[in-house]
C-alpha cells in the first residue's frame, strides 16, 4: 500500500491548480452525450453479502467497446480540428483503448492507427482489426511507445490513454454518473493503470461529494502509479503483470498530480488475487468483469478493514474485455479451480 498526502482523511480539493473541476467534465459530458453509453450504477446484494457492507457497482463493463475507454477516446476525437481529423489519429494500448479508439473513430469518420504489444489480448487485437483501424504490433509497451512518437512527426494526432485533460475530462464522467446515480457511499474504489480514470473519477466526485474517500487500485507488476507517489513523480517502471489492460510503464504529471491532491491511497493487489476477484464478480455480483477490474475485490476487503463497519462502498468496474479462455487460463496457472 502506498500513501498520498493525508491518507487518512481527504488530500487536497479539486481547486489544486492544473486539477480539472465540475464544470469542465460536465462540459465533457454534454459533448459526448449520445455517442456513449450511460452505463447503469446499481446496488449489489451479492457483493454486499460476500463482502459485508452495502456495494454498488457501475458497470463501465457494459459500455461501448466494453470498458470506460470510449469516452476518453470520443471526448479527444470530437475536440478535433478539420485538419487534424483529416490525417488520422494514432493511439498505444495493452488493449482497452485501443479498442475504444478503434471503434469510436470509426463511428466519427476518423482514420486511426493502433499500436500494441504482440501480448496483447487477442480479443483485443482481433476487435481493432475488424474496426477498421490499422494496426500495429510491438515487442512490447515501451517499443509500442516509441512507434507512436515516430507516427507522430509523419503528421498524426495523438489519441494518449491517459496524459491528456481532454481523455481525462472524458473518463471523469463516470463519476458524475456515479454521482447521480448512486446512494450515499463512503468509499470508491478505481482501477490504475496509466491513472485517467481515477483522475477523472476522483475530479468529478471531489466537486460533488467532498467527502468521499477514493482509492485507488494496481496489480503487482503494474504499479506506476504507486511507484510515482512513492518517488515524489512519475517514474518508469518495470512490468510484469498478467494484466495487460492496467500496464503502462510510467504514469503521466498530469494523472500523477490529481492522484497526489485527490486521491486518498494506491492498493497494489497480487496477480492471482485479481484473477480470483474476476471469478468472485462472476460468481457472486453476476458481472463478467476482466482482472483490472477483478482487483477492486481484495482491495475492498482492505479498505473495509481500515475503515470499519459503517462503510458503503462503491466499485467501477471498468471493463470486461477478458475471454473465458483468458479467464480459464489465469484460474489454471494461479491455481484456482
Amino acid at each position: 500500500m502506498t500513501e498520498a498526502p493525508d491518507a487518512a482523511g481527504l488530500p487536497g480539493d479539486p481547486g489544486t491548480p492544473g486539477i480539472l473541476d465540475g464544470p469542465v467534465i460536465e462540459a465533457a459530458a454534454e459533448r459526448i452525450a449520445g455517442h456513449v453509453l450511460r452505463t447503469p450504477t446499481v446496488p449489489s446484494p451479492g457483493l454486499s453479502a460476500l463482502l459485508g457492507a452495502p456495494v454498488t457497482v457501475k458497470l463501465e463493463s457494459l459500455q461501448r467497446t466494453g470498458s470506460f475507454k470510449a469516452r476518453g477516446a470520443t471526448a479527444k476525437l470530437l475536440s478535433l480540428g478539420e485538419a487534424e481529423r483529416a490525417a488520422g489519429v494514432v493511439a498505444v494500448s495493452g488493449g482497452n483503448h485501443g479498442i475504444a479508439v478503434a471503434v469510436m473513430a470509426a463511428a466519427l469518420d476518423v482514420k486511426a492507427t493502433v499500436v500494441m504489444p504482440r501480448a496483447a489480448p487477442a480479443t483485443s487485437v482481433r476487435i481493432v482489426e475488424q474496426a477498421g483501424a490499422s494496426l500495429r504490433l510491438t515487442d512490447g509497451m515501451a517499443e509500442a511507445f516509441s512507434l507512436v512518437d515516430r507516427l507522430r512527426e509523419e503528421g498524426l494526432t495523438l489519441v494518449h490513454p491517459f496524459d491528456d485533460p481532454a481523455v481525462v475530462a472524458g473518463q471523469g464522467t463516470v463519476g458524475l454518473e456515479l454521482d447521480e446515480d448512486a446512494d450515499e457511499l463512503t468509499d470508491v474504489l478505481v482501477s490504475v493503470g496509466g491513472g485517467g480514470l481515477i483522475s477523472g473519477v476522483a475530479a468529478a466526485l471531489r466537486a460533488r461529494r467532498p467527502g468521499v474517500r477514493v482509492w485507488g487500485v494496481e496489480t503487482e507488476g503494474a504499479e506506476a502509479m504507486s511507484r510515482a507517489l512513492a518517488a515524489g513523480g512519475p517514474v518508469p517502471v518495470e512490468l510484469s503483470s498478467v494484466v495487460s489492460t492496467l500496464s503502462a510503464p510510467a504514469v503521466s504529471r498530469l494523472t500523477y498530480d490529481h492522484v497526489a491532491a485527490l486521491v486518498g491511497e494506491v492498493l497494489v493487489v497480487p496477480d492471482r488475487e485479481a484473477v480470483r476477484g474476476s471469478v468472485e464478480f462472476a460468481e457472486h455480483g453476476k458481472v463478467w468483469a476482466e482482472p483490472a477490474a477483478g482487483c477492486l475485490l481484495p482491495a475492498a476487503r482492505w479498505v473495509l478493514e481500515r475503515v470499519g463497519g459503517d462503510a458503503r462502498i462503491g466499485l467501477v468496474v471498468c471493463g470486461g474485455n477478458a475471454s473465458a479462455g483468458d479467464i480459464s487460463s489465469w484460474v489454471e496457472r494461479f491455481g484456482l479451480e
